[in-house]
């Protein structure tokens, strides 16, 4: 063995240790998951938009109330009347000033038009709050996946940069070797191939990685943002309950997009009512007080009057025929209450989907990361095998090049699929509609402190 061969081979397996001290420098200033997702909540648009909504919709909802309750107006108006006549005894014709003021209020009694567009205002609470919830869960999955794809894309960069001082110590080997005789000049240019080909994935994940921290700056609303990384070793958490049919039953309650359709189909059912209200009578209960004064003298009386009048009843209203209006009115309302109902039935099949999918999915990622983590500990002991066999010559330098791919690619792999399960177990509470932000808290304990 050369000198520089003593000097070199022992640097390979200190990588990782070198990246995990390069990655924990930054931690003072990284942010862990929850302290950008509360900067999301403030920054990020689609989120306060939905929030806006959410209130305007309330407001909305609001509105209903108005059909039920007792209504009252007050109106008043003067005018200059002038009066001709052959009766005035003086010329025929007077000149005067008049003041009203009318004070008018009802109660509707019976309006069932109006009760069911009361009712309709629960339910559109009801679809404001759901609508919220889903807002609140996509933007806690939307955060979660910039960040990991922020440390992915970190990762990646380490990686390669690590394969290209790997593939680099290789060249300067097959080089040494060649010059002392040891080896052909097609060790030294296989891996400068292979050197120049790390060279160009590293600008890719440079990039890569810029893009990435760009996507979620925007999204929290901080420049320069420093994920923090997961602390090794990762012990990931299992599904609870474990049972997918479970999370089917939970969704069927909890989903925000079931609910939505849920408070649509009765909302329509509510339509048929008040469209049926066009055949019913209307009963409510008026009052009205008024009050005219002329303060100038007339020409008959010679002074001033003045006159107050009150009513007190009830006002009956009976449709009696709108030209087959209100009929045609509740067959649209029935058809659209069939498609409410059809719509929801819709929506109960594709979140079910949606949890299985997940779930799968979840169950799927652990057992590859299982796998990955067995592939990685055989790919390092491959990488020692062949590099001993290259210092004894039975094995070349490409062997040793293919090996430090094969390990630096099942770490990227191991990395990417852990991000995957933790992304994949929030997503499958999003399908089922129990995320909350408390469910971040378990994977920021995951973190590098």
């Amino acid at each position: 063995m050369t000198q520089l061969q003593k000097l070199s081979l022992p640097c390979l397996p200190m990588l990782p240790v070198a990246l995990a001290l390069a990655a924990l420098a930054p931690l003072a200033q990284a942010q862990s998951l929850v302290e950008l997702y509360a900067s999301a909540r403030i920054f990020d648009a689609a989120y306060q938009s939905a929030r806006l909504q959410h209130d305007a919709n309330l407001a909305r909802a609001d509105q209903t109330t108005a059909g039920i309750s007792p209504t009252a107006g007050l109106s008043a108006g003067a005018s200059r009347v002038n009066v001709e006549s052959t009766a005035f005894p003086a010329g025929g014709s007077t000149r005067f000033n008049t003041r009203n003021a009318t004070l008018s209020a009802s109660q509707p009694l019976y309006r069932p038009g109006n009760w069911a567009t009361y009712e309709q205002g629960f339910r559109q609470v009801d679809l404001a709050r759901a609508q919220l919830d889903a807002a609140a869960q996509d933007l806690i999955v939307r955060t979660s996946q910039a960040y990991f794809d922020v440390l992915a894309a970190q990762d990646t960069l380490a990686f390669v940069r690590a394969q290209k001082e790997a593939v680099n110590e290789q060249l300067a080997f097959a080089k040494r070797n060649f010059e002392v005789g040891t080896s052909t000049i097609t060790d030294s240019r296989e891996a400068q191939a292979r050197f120049d080909l790390v060279t160009a994935q590293e600008i890719v994940a440079e990039n890569d990685l810029r893009v990435r921290k760009i996507a979620l700056d925007q999204l929290v609303g901080i420049g320069e943002s420093q994920p923090r990384p997961l602390a090794l070793p990762v012990n990931l958490p299992a599904v609870v309950p474990a049972e997918v049919s479970s999370w089917v039953q939970q969704s069927e309650q909890s989903n925000p997009a079931i609910q939505q359709a849920r408070s649509n189909a009765e909302i329509a059912d509510l339509e048929i009512k008040k469209a049926e209200a066009g055949h019913q009578p209307t009963l409510d209960a008026t009052l009205s007080y008024n009050f005219t004064q002329n303060p100038s003298t007339t020409a008959l009386a010679g002074v001033s009057s003045r006159a107050s009048t009150g009513n007190v009843g009830l006002l009956l209203n009976v449709p009696l025929f709108a030209g087959f209006s209100t009929q045609n009115r509740i067959r649209e309302t029935l058809a659209l209450r069939d498609k409410a109902l059809s719509d929801l039935e819709g929506t109960r099949r594709s979140v079910s989907q949606n949890v299985r999918t997940a779930y799968f999915g979840v169950q799927s990622g652990q057992g590859q990361v299982r796998a990955l983590e067995a592939a990685e500990l055989s790919s390092q002991s491959a990488l020692d095998a062949n590099r001993l066999g290259y210092q004894v010559g039975v094995r070349i330098n490409i062997d040793v090049l293919n090996a430090q791919s094969q390990l630096f690619q099942a770490k990227r792999d191991l990395a990417q699929a852990r991000y995957n399960v933790l992304l994949g177990g929030l997503r499958l509470r999003q399908a089922s509609g129990t995320l909350s932000a408390e469910d971040l808290q378990q994977v920021n304990g995951l973190l590098a402190r």
